[in-house]
């Protein structure tokens, strides 16, 4: 079930008209969506004929014989426009193209040394961004704009990095991204794109932390599917908890943060292996991979109980870490209920459902949810 936050003004009739036909999770005709949006038949058809006009509303088939003369059913036409989103890490480039529904609909992966003379390779960004749209075949009369997700506290007018541990930046400038693109531009923290996909995606929850594990440690917190960004947009920060006072140097110059021990990077880049096979190793029961795993997960526990003990919400666990944490999530809870005082069960720690390439998704979603809101 697709999130919007409730809204102080009814929409215009045309976007509740296209928003009713996006949240339907059913066969949904011309008369049951005039009921749902409150309108005369007369004006729903004025208006779906123009919106099925410019290709963003199409018949999906007929409903089954009662007897009668069958009716139609209309639908959304989800690759009717795109984004894509680009998330910049220390190592690599991955671009992840969405249709309106933020289904993937190509996806790439490319090595990338972000860094040159404490400024971000934005032409070499840029580059890129055109090559991946011309070996997918994108059309760019469809795309409706590209997100960058960084891993780093952006400035609200997205020209800043203020301070990015990962990139070892502080208050420097990425203007020159957004003037390298060709096409619209939406510079977001990582971490808080992907936790709003993963809301946006499976809203219902009142309130919701998310917790990013890549190579760097951040996450978001939404209230009522309202992103918290803090008085200084610093919220959902949690790679920077300190999970054991004086342990681990952290790349932002303090010791024993959670991102310091919980990283993707601790249990693969560290050792010189992919996490594949690092899960691989304690599969087969290394026992020093084992044993670093176990040192994973508590100093997990301790960060998410710290989440949880302040926000009293879920805490959803996501990033590409996340991809292989489903088979450890029970001793994960174990952990997390024995340092936890008030709960009976761990049931509010869970994983995302949108593990793979979250943070390119969420970086395209600014895109795909301004449209979806402003049909």
């Amino acid at each position: 079930m697709l999130f919007f936050p409730a809204e102080s003004q009814t929409p215009p009739v045309r976007s509740r008209i296209y928003r009713c036909l996006y949240e339907s999770d059913e066969f949904c005709t011309k008369q049951e969506l005039a009921q749902r949006c409150d309108i005369s038949k007369p004006t729903l058809y004025q208006h779906l004929s123009a919106l099925m006009d410019e290709g963003l509303v199409r018949y999906s088939g007929e409903e089954k014989s009662t007897g009668g003369r069958k009716a139609q059913g209309v639908e959304i036409v989800p690759d009717a426009r795109f984004a894509v989103g680009i998330s910049v890490t220390e190592n690599r480039l991955r671009f992840a193209a969405a249709d309106l529904r933020l289904r993937e609909l190509a996806y790439v992966k490319l090595p990338f040394e972000p860094i040159a003379q404490a400024q971000l390779e934005t032409k070499s960004i840029a580059s890129a961004l055109e090559d991946f749209l011309n070996e997918q075949g994108l059309d760019r009369s469809r795309l409706l704009g590209v997100g960058v997700a960084l891993p780093g506290i952006v400035s609200p007018d997205g020209e800043r990095i203020e301070f990015s541990p990962t990139f070892h930046l502080r208050d420097s400038s990425i203007e020159g991204l957004s003037q390298a693109i060709p096409y619209r531009v939406h510079n977001a923290n990582d971490a808080s794109s992907s936790g709003h996909a993963e809301w946006f995606l499976h809203g219902g929850r009142q309130n919701m932390a998310y917790l990013s594990l890549e190579n760097g440690v951040g996450g978001a917190v939404l209230i009522g599917g309202a992103p918290y960004d803090g008085d200084h947009r610093r919220s959902g920060e949690f790679g920077h908890i300190c999970v054991e006072p004086g342990g681990l140097p952290c790349n932002c110059g303090k010791s024993g943060c959670l991102e310091a021990y919980c990283s993707a990077r601790r249990i693969s880049g560290d050792l010189g292996i992919t996490l594949k096979e690092f899960f691989q190793s304690v599969e087969r029961h290394d026992p020093e991979r084992e044993t670093l795993l176990f040192d994973v997960l508590r100093h997990l526990a301790s960060g998410i109980n710290s989440i949880h003990m302040a926000l009293d919400c879920d805490v959803v666990l996501g990033g590409f870490l996340s991809e292989y944490l489903q088979p450890y999530l029970p001793v994960l809870k174990r952990y997390v209920l024995a340092g936890n005082s008030f709960e009976a069960s761990a049931d509010f720690v869970q994983l995302s459902t949108l593990r793979k390439h979250t943070a390119p998704l969420g970086a395209a979603l600014h895109f795909v949810r301004e449209f979806i809101e402003n049909v």
